[in-house]
């Protein structure tokens, strides 16, 4: 009884948890919105895009996805749909940073990825950061008990009178 108990309440945290780090991070590039788009501008540019189209949107897609990550976290009903999509943006995330670094053998770049409050270079450490934090969206995802969860319509039953 103790281990369901400490499972929930560590679910609980690593939800919460999730989405304050997705909020965080959102507003953090938004503070510095024009640093954080010239990363990207030097991201697709090492990666073969055309910065000069893609720099803003791609800049906003990654705050909106942040936001809605968090939403769906914060959200009863779509707090398995959130840990799904925090995962995939922490796969990503560890998957570019390799990427950048040792396909495309960038330089060390600040992503901005805390703004400008937590210094994070692309590379190892950000793409261990990034699967480390995996494992909460996994609790998350496989702990969401039945009353996190959408539940079904109750069923009505009708009764008839003979």
């Amino acid at each position: 009884m103790r281990f369901r108990r400490l499972i929930r309440v560590l679910v609980v945290i690593s939800r919460y948890g999730l989405a304050a780090l997705f909020l965080f991070t959102a507003i953090a590039k938004l503070v510095i919105v024009k640093a954080f788009a010239a990363n990207v501008a030097e991201l697709l540019s090492a990666s073969g895009f055309s910065y000069q189209r893609w720099m803003w949107p791609v800049t906003v897609g990654v705050i909106v996805v942040e936001v809605v990550t968090a939403a769906l976290l914060l959200f009863p009903r779509t707090v398995r749909l959130g840990a799904v999509c925090a995962a995939a943006l922490l796969v990503g995330f560890a998957g570019y940073a390799l990427y950048y670094v040792y396909i495309l053998s960038g330089e060390p770049l600040e992503c901005g990825c805390f703004g400008g409050i937590i210094a994070s270079q692309l590379g190892v450490t950000t793409a261990l950061r990034n699967l480390a934090l995996l494992i909460p969206a996994i609790l998350v995802f496989f702990g969401a008990t039945r009353s996190t969860r959408a539940q079904p319509a109750p069923e009505t039953v009708s009764q008839t009178s003979f």
